[in-house]
């Protein structure tokens, strides 16, 4: 049986992923945690980046042009090698996962010096207008819903970045009428 996504899915992803697209510099290695079955985003770039891989509990293990995929439920380690990355990528994805300090350094290992982590995650005040789209409209996957752990503004996500994880250059800014954070953020270079 096919998987048939709730209708706005798809238009979410299309904004996140244009918003993302452009922060990806040419011929780069990319890691995009959470790639999700259809890698949309991977394959999106794929003609723009050197080698891209995508990881998620959802994706089956394949290889495809300069994209690999391995499916993957993260429990606490990435298996990749220290410095492997240019980008890594986490679309929506940080809210689902159980310990986000823990997933932050292992990005942070996996990234070359200078290297940059883009994410996209709801917003604080999406919370209410997602589980009324998700429950009531049925327009958005409860599951989905569900399985988030935490909403960011912007104040916590430089908290847990910066902070904790000790990326620089923390650039954010609210989209999508403030219901979702986009950042980005560097590995310092020794």
């Amino acid at each position: 049986m096919r998987y048939k996504e709730p209708i706005l899915e798809p238009i979410l992803r299309w904004f996140r992923l244009k918003k993302v697209s452009s922060h990806i510099p040419k011929m780069s290695i990319v890691l995009d945690i959470g790639c999700g079955r259809s890698t949309a985003f991977l394959k999106s770039i794929s003609g723009h980046i050197n080698q891209g891989y995508g990881v998620d509990f959802k994706v089956e293990d394949a290889m495809f042009g300069n994209i690999q995929t391995k499916q993957l439920k993260f429990e606490g380690n990435l298996p990749f090698d220290d410095n492997s990355f240019d980008v890594v990528t986490m679309l929506a994805v940080l809210e689902h996962i159980d310990d986000d300090e823990q997933i932050l350094k292992e990005i942070y290992r996996v990234l070359v010096p200078g290297g940059k982590l883009i994410l996209t995650v709801p917003s604080v005040w999406s919370q209410p207008v997602l589980e009324f789209m998700a429950y009531k409209l049925n327009i958005v996957s409860k599951a989905e819903i569900e399985d988030h752990k935490r909403y960011y503004n912007r104040k916590k996500l430089q908290r847990v970045l910066v902070e904790i994880t000790g990326f620089k250059q923390f650039n954010h800014r609210y989209f999508q009428i403030w219901m979702n954070n986009f950042c980005t953020v560097v590995k310092e270079v020794y």
